[in-house]
Formats: C-alpha cells, sequence, structure tokens
C-alpha cells in the first residue's frame, strides 16, 4: 500500500513545486491556430497536473489540427517548459501520427490493377 502513496506524494511536490497558477496579460493569445488553444489553456492544463507533451496533447487537442503540430509544437514545449522551470529539451515530444481519412475499397482495388 505504501507504493501507491509514494506516486501521489510525488504529484503534490510537484504541484507545489510549480506553485499555484497566476494569469498573465497574454493568456489570451492563440498558440494553436488550427484547435483554437489559448496560451492561459495550456499554462492551466500545466498547473492542474499535466506535465508532458501527450497529455497536454489528449486533454486540449493543440498539435492534433490540420497543421498535425507543424506550427505550434514548439510554442507549446517551450510554454509547457517555461511553466515546469525546465529546459525544453527535458520535454518529450508527442507521437506523431498521420492524418487519416476513410478510403472506399473500389479506390484501392483500382490502384492495385494498375501496372507500374
Amino acid at each position: 500500500m505504501s507504493e501507491n502513496k509514494q506516486p501521489l506524494t510525488d504529484l503534490c511536490d510537484r504541484c507545489a513545486d510549480i506553485g499555484p497558477f497566476v494569469p498573465a496579460p497574454d493568456d489570451d493569445m492563440i498558440v494553436c491556430r488550427c484547435e483554437e488553444v489559448t496560451k492561459g489553456e495550456i499554462r492551466k492544463a500545466v498547473h492542474a497536473g499535466l506535465w508532458t507533451i501527450a497529455e497536454i496533447r489528449r486533454y486540449l487537442r493543440c498539435g492534433m489540427g490540420l497543421c498535425q503540430g507543424q506550427t505550434c509544437s514548439k510554442l507549446v514545449k517551450g510554454i509547457v517548459a517555461r511553466e515546469l522551470g525546465v529546459s525544453p529539451a527535458l520535454l518529450e515530444p508527442a507521437t506523431s501520427r498521420a492524418p487519416m481519412r476513410p478510403t472506399e475499397m473500389q479506390i484501392i482495388a483500382t490502384e492495385s490493377e494498375v501496372n507500374f
């Protein structure tokens, strides 16, 4: 049972280390244009306990829009690192995946018949 309490204690210590969320004048600045995520939303998420880029991506969807994080990933990483008081190099990037869309079987069948 003590093993389960240790991570919870570490979590509480981590929250105390970064301190409470204090609004900044530029919190309404849009960082992720595709999903319209603001700097303030990212900062609030960090103070709520989301400390990895993958967690923030899942929660706020920044980096999951049309550009797949090409325009905002470095900005998000920098904001998270600043809030945590660590170097951006220490933060592991989120896994990138290609955007997917449904494809009709007829299209796949037609492509397989084409001889190259």
